[in-house]
């Protein structure tokens, strides 16, 4: 199993428990992106992990494709979650690079948090639509 293999296997049955196990797999001053959080070091990373369990409902990542070379890898993901009765999938993907002790020291978040949560949400929801329209070049 590659060191890639065991984060992804970490992110798709990782549970409240399993959150811990984040330093055996993150550098101590690992970067982690997304479109909400700009982190460094594996207690943040942790924090966010456990956000995500306190403010959603059954959170879990379906893992998708994946490319390791050399020390860098893009996997693609599914987030599913359930927030106020409302079951979200979020379509996304990530870059990784790895120290040569194959610890991840840059995990980047790609995802459209316009289109796969914002858009979705009951107030803000309708100005991003209508914006989406506005601006996209084919109806």
């Amino acid at each position: 199993m590659t060191q890639l293999d065991a984060l992804l296997d970490w992110y798709a049955t990782m549970t409240p428990l399993t959150i811990s196990r984040a330093g055996q797999l993150y550098a101590a001053d690992a970067h982690f992106r997304d479109p909400f959080n700009n982190v460094r070091g594996v207690a943040a990373i942790e924090t966010i992990m456990r956000h995500m369990f306190t403010h959603t409902e059954n959170p879990h990542f379906i893992i998708g494709d994946r490319i390791l070379q050399g020390d860098q890898a893009f996997a693609t993901w599914t987030f599913v979650c359930t927030l106020r009765g409302q079951v979200y999938e979020i379509a996304g993907a990530s870059h990784f690079r790895f120290n040569s002790e194959g610890l991840v020291t840059l995990h980047r978040d790609y995802w459209d948090a316009a289109e796969e949560l914002l858009q979705k949400l009951p107030v803000v929801g309708a100005p991003i639509r209508w914006l989406r329209r506005r601006f996209a070049a084919v109806p």
